[in-house]
């Protein structure tokens, strides 16, 4: 199984350093010096890591074969893939692989059914699951633990308490403008 690990971004220096954007919970295991990655597009790839050091809080890396900024540029968002054995799991108890949590089931608490999630979208300030409904329509759930309660991978489904207006479009608005003119009243 592959798992994208990372995103190379700008070249970092004149050497063929390279930032890069983790994707990965466990980046000192899939981005060591000496991985051998995948690459999308496939024609980057395979890169082997030389090297790898953080630098003002983001990492670079350097690649086997790559010694000058231009190598490195070329390099721009080439998605980093590393082979995954699919029996592994994260080492964290409430961790997960995307394949795991692909075309689980979502319901609420009462187990109504809410839809199946179809897409992992990772984003810097966190995941969100893009969960087709029944109906065919789609709807974004932040991948946190105040909303997602539950993940039940025996059963399939992930259990989700939405706040009001997350899977509906009955909102609670507050607005303290409205309830000033109550009281004008």
């Amino acid at each position: 199984m592959q798992l994208v690990v990372g995103r190379i971004g700008r070249a970092h220096g004149i050497k063929g350093e390279v930032t890069v954007e983790v994707r990965t919970d466990e980046p000192e295991l899939r981005l060591a010096p000496g991985a051998v990655l995948t690459t999308d597009p496939a024609s980057a790839g395979p890169l082997t890591i030389a090297a790898g050091r953080v630098h003002s809080g983001r990492l670079l890396l350097r690649f086997e074969g790559v010694g000058d900024r231009n190598g490195a540029e070329a390099l721009r968002n080439t998605l980093l893939i590393a082979d995954v054995d699919p029996e592994e799991l994260p080492e964290g108890e409430d961790e997960y692989y995307d394949h795991q949590l692909m075309d689980l089931d979502v319901v609420l608490a009462d187990g109504t059914e809410v839809g199946r999630i179809t897409e992992i979208s990772h984003l810097a300030s966190q995941d969100l699951f893009i969960v087709e409904r029944p109906d065919g329509t789609e709807v974004m759930i932040p991948f946190v633990e105040e909303i997602v309660t539950e993940i039940d991978l025996e059963e399939q489904r992930a259990v989700i308490n939405p706040p009001p207006g997350l899977i509906d479009d009955r909102a609670e608005i507050a607005s303290s403008r409205e309830a000033e003119e109550g009281a004008a009243e």
